[in-house]
């Protein structure tokens, strides 16, 4: 895992969050509030230790994409529990054909990765920002990494978020995959990246 600081504030609250594959901050850049921030991706390994997080009176973490299983994984494996758990446009099923993606799309993915069909996820994904850099062979690595993690625990997400226009998790997979815990489904009328400049980190963690 990497991680970074995308804003610190000297109130005690911290919203942690898990990004996707490859995008970076791009899908968060336009939202506001949230006290300190501290964005984690690359899930090639998740064993990467993060800032100490015990001075912060409140933890909320939102989880995006392939950072929804990967934040699972995670979790289980630290034993930290945060005061608000939120799920975006993932499951816990990143390569699987009901519950996530189909995971020969997954390794092809992976197999013709290239600058130009990134941009094209990139798009398909309705990410609005410039398109970030993309280390091509670590991006790759990724990808592969996740296959071979495969489905998380759940952990008992406070929120879903599912986004109703995703053309990277398909939309039904998401709904098969929270049909257990309706009461904490939401539907947002977004692609996958549903995120909106001038949205406050709080909406999405309501």
């Amino acid at each position: 895992m990497k991680h970074r600081w995308l804003a610190q504030s000297d109130d005690s609250k911290l919203t942690l969050v898990f990004g996707g594959w490859a995008l970076g901050s791009a899908p968060f850049r336009g939202l506001t509030g949230g006290g300190s921030i501290l964005l984690v991706d690359d899930y090639t390994r998740l064993d990467d230790p993060l800032p100490d997080l015990a001075g912060f009176d409140r933890v909320e973490m939102l989880a995006f994409s392939f950072g929804v299983a990967s934040a699972a994984h995670w979790l289980a494996s630290t034993g930290f529990r945060p005061d608000r758990l939120v799920a975006v446009s993932g499951t816990l099923h990143p390569a699987c054909a009901d519950r996530g993606i189909a995971p020969d799309i997954v390794r092809a993915t992976a197999d013709q990765l290239s600058s130009a069909s990134f941009v094209k996820f990139c798009r398909r994904a309705g990410l609005s920002a410039d398109i970030p850099e993309l280390d091509i062979e670590q991006a790759r690595k990724e990808l592969l990494a996740v296959i071979e993690r495969g489905s998380a625990p759940d952990p008992g997400f406070d929120r879903v978020w599912i986004s109703e226009r995703d053309r990277i998790i398909p939309t039904n997979a998401q709904r098969a995959a929270w049909a257990a815990t309706p009461d904490v489904v939401k539907g947002v009328a977004a692609p996958h990246v549903p995120f909106e400049p001038g949205q406050n980190w709080a909406e999405w963690m309501s």
